[in-house]
């Protein structure tokens, strides 16, 4: 394994060492590729998936920090029909910069709250 995913999963085991998702408040957990970025809504007490949305149905030309914050907005627009006001963020290993700052801005801004 390279330095860096062996640097981003000691920090990602460090970070879910201290959150947990539950129902009332799932976890939002963050991933992307070079290509997509992904959202789940997660309750870690059922080991459950609630809610997800991806980059990869959006078919219109964008910048990838527009894509994550489309998904962003997918994200919350799904946990607020699902019931979901607060969720406890999870970056996941990643750096909050980037595209994983605009999808977390976004899921703000369309209403979770973290």
């Amino acid at each position: 394994m390279s330095l860096k995913l062996d640097r981003r999963s000691r920090i990602k085991a460090h970070i879910r060492h201290r959150i947990s998702g539950s129902a009332q408040r799932p976890r939002l957990t963050v991933f992307r590729s070079n290509a997509q970025i992904y959202a789940q809504l997660i309750d870690d007490d059922a080991d459950k998936t609630l809610v997800a949305a991806s980059s990869l149905g959006i078919k219109e030309k964008m910048t990838k920090k527009e894509q994550a914050a489309k998904v962003g907005e997918a994200v919350a627009q799904k946990a607020q029909e699902a019931g979901i006001a607060e969720v406890v963020f999870d970056r996941n290993g990643y750096l909050y910069h980037g595209r994983v700052k605009e999808l977390a801005e976004a899921a703000r801004n369309a209403g979770l709250k973290f």
